[in-house]
Formats: structure tokens, sequence, C-alpha cells
């Protein structure tokens, strides 16, 4: 009689299951990064658009319903924004200001900042609310 013994272990490894966690986590992380808002003035209401760009702003300017000016968080005066922007913009120039206003702010306080970073060639978004 010709008995076998099969005493073969299976040494290999199934990695389908370890590949759909990674991919579980890229989605999770993928999500939660887009939720990720740069610092800006919490008292500020934005209007609601429809339209979002997906540029990283480097800086933000948020002026709130008082029309007191912030760069980066930061108070400041209106007559040194141009300055300021000049010196965080003199190391990285392809980079992107964010302009959060508050929606009560009047449109001619836009058009201000919107004239600095048109004088001095910065690319300007203009931070809303999705609907």
């Amino acid at each position: 009689m010709a008995l076998k013994r099969r005493s073969k272990v299976d040494s290999g490894f199934s990695m389908s299951s370890m590949t759909d966690i990674v991919f579980l986590l890229l989605i999770f992380f993928m999500i939660t990064s887009t939720l990720v808002t740069p610092p800006a003035n919490k008292d500020l209401v934005l209007p609601k658009s429809d339209h979002q760009v997906s540029a990283k702003p480097n800086t933000t300017i948020s002026v709130n319903k008082d029309q007191q000016y912030f760069l980066a968080g930061e108070p400041i005066p209106f007559w040194k924004i141009e300055r300021t922007l000049k010196e965080i913009m003199a190391n990285e120039p392809e980079t992107y200001i964010a302009l959060h206003v508050d929606e009560s702010v009047p449109f001619s306080i836009v058009g201000k900042v919107r004239d600095i970073a048109i004088r001095n060639k910065y690319k300007l978004i203009l931070a809303t609310q999705p609907k």
C-alpha cells in the first residue's frame, strides 16, 4: 500500500484584506482633508456660492463686520497689508491669497484688497461658503 503523508503547510499570506483596509483608510483621509479650513476670523459670515476652487491658499486676509482687517489671523491696519504681503510673497511668488469677508461688509472693501492683489500680481481667491 502506498500511503502519502500530507504534512505540507501552506506558508502563503493573503494580502487582499490588507489592501481593503489601506483603501478604506485612503478614502477616509481624503474626505477628512477636504474638511480642513484655513485659519480665519471666526466672527465672519461668508456669502454662499455654487462654485468652489481647489487651490490651496498660503495666507488669508479676513475682514469682519466691523471692517477690521486680519492677515493670517492677526489684526492689522489696512495701510500695512500691502507691505506685509510683499514680505510674505517675496519667498514664494506662486502663492494664493484667500480673502474672507463678512457678507455685511461693503464691496468697496473687497475692491481695495483686490486692487492690492492686482497691483502686485498676486492670485486672490474670494472665500465663500458652499450652498
